[in-house]
């Protein structure tokens, strides 16, 4: 009897013990499921961040280090003096070509209505002269016509005084005259012959008058037409004072071109992180684009998980996922925030060409972008490279 009920009670725990079994694989198999299907995983994932090069601007010789290896340095930090003599000299050298620009110019915009008045009264005084000077050639002629009628008359009256003396020298010969009327008739003769003479230089300074009020009036009247161009001389001015203001703006740029070179004899950090790469020592001769240092920014820090292609049916933007970080075995929030616009292959160097040669199908894998929730202090602990084991959840 006790050996029956020993067989019956085995058969119970068998049985019970199979439907647990049954039961634990159902639930092994459902979370097995429910795992698989709403969450999707990977372990080719790391941290990822900015890695910000610091790079000189100038040409220059280093005279001081501000900071260490690995060093934490806040944003405007200053890291790297370069020596600036020499960008001083040009500072000083650019200031003083401004100022003489600056002078130049106010004397040229001085120069614009004092040319303006200068030109409009010379006008008027030049057209003052042209008639001034016609008045004087109307008057010479005027004065050449009167000597050349007096010289006429003169001549007239010398020709009678001779025909007179000659009649008078055969009559007093003859004793008809006296000698005294001879006499008196000579006189006359030699009178009105010395009167002709000064007639003629009459004639003589008139007309060289007349020459020089036709010079004067030819001299007037090329001031005149100079004092025309009174309109052009005022544009040229003008001109020249544009040229000035321009020529300041010139030397205002070189200025502010030297003031920038010399500010960047200071070389300050860009953003807040940590200094890493150095490749800048004191004494280096450093040129433009020259990378000195890098700084890691670990603000601003995501996971990217390569998940493979047949992965990413279900998974979208916005999403929550976990982010197991080996360093620390800790595990970490966060959201789906992008995903890559290609595989990886095709970001590399020599992307894949499935169209020549062998062909053998592998599965890709796609970037995605998994940001940190906020209030964790992933910034603090984790630095890019670190790897990851990324899950999902796509429903």
């Amino acid at each position: 009897m006790g050996n029956v009920f020993s067989q019956d009670m085995i058969r119970k725990y068998k049985k019970r013990i199979l439907a647990v079994l049954v039961v634990a694989l159902l639930a092994i198999g459902s979370i097995f499921w429910w795992r698989s299907t709403f969450w999707k995983s990977t372990d080719d994932a790391q941290i990822d961040g900015h890695i910000n090069p610091v790079s000189s601007r100038i040409t220059g010789h280093v005279m001081r280090l501000n900071f260490k290896d690995y060093q934490y340095v806040k944003a405007g930090t200053l890291l790297v003096e370069i020596d600036p003599a020499d960008y001083r000299v040009a500072v000083e050298r650019a200031r003083a070509e401004y100022a003489a620009a600056l002078a130049s110019a106010e004397a040229a915009h001085l120069g614009v209505p004092i040319t303006s008045v200068t030109t409009q009264s010379g006008s008027a005084s030049a057209a003052a002269n042209v008639a001034y000077s016609r008045a004087g050639v109307s008057a010479a002629e005027k004065q050449l016509l009167a000597a050349r009628a007096r010289l006429r008359e003169d001549e007239a009256n010398n020709v009678r005084a001779q025909t007179d003396l000659t009649r008078y020298r055969t009559l007093v010969k003859r004793g008809v005259i006296s000698q005294q009327q001879y006499d008196q008739t000579f006189a006359e003769a030699a009178t009105s012959a010395a009167t002709v003479d000064a007639s003629r230089a009459l004639v003589t300074a008139a007309r060289e008058q007349l020459k020089q009020a036709m010079g004067r009036l030819r001299q007037a009247q090329a001031g005149l037409e100079s004092a025309r161009t009174g309109p052009q001389q005022v544009s040229v001015a003008r001109s020249r004072a544009e040229s000035a203001v321009a020529a300041v703006k010139r030397y205002k740029a070189a200025l502010d071109q030297a003031e920038l070179n010399l500010s960047y004899t200071r070389i300050v950090a860009p953003v807040a992180g940590v200094v890493g790469k150095r490749t800048v020592e004191v004494g280096q001769n450093v040129e433009p684009g020259q990378v000195l240092l890098s700084i890691v920014p670990l603000g601003d820090i995501w996971v990217t998980a390569n998940f493979k292609e047949t992965q990413l049916k279900r998974m979208r933007p916005g999403q929550k996922a976990t982010l197991y970080v080996d360093s620390y075995r800790r595990t970490y929030n966060g959201q789906v925030e992008s995903i890559g616009g290609a595989s990886g292959a095709r970001f590399s160097l020599f992307p894949p060409e499935n169209a020549t040669g062998n062909y053998v199908k592998v599965v890709q894998r796609i970037p995605v972008k998994i940001v940190f929730d906020q209030g964790q202090d992933a910034e603090h602990l984790l630095r890019p490279g670190m790897s990851v084991e990324a899950e999902v959840k796509v429903k």
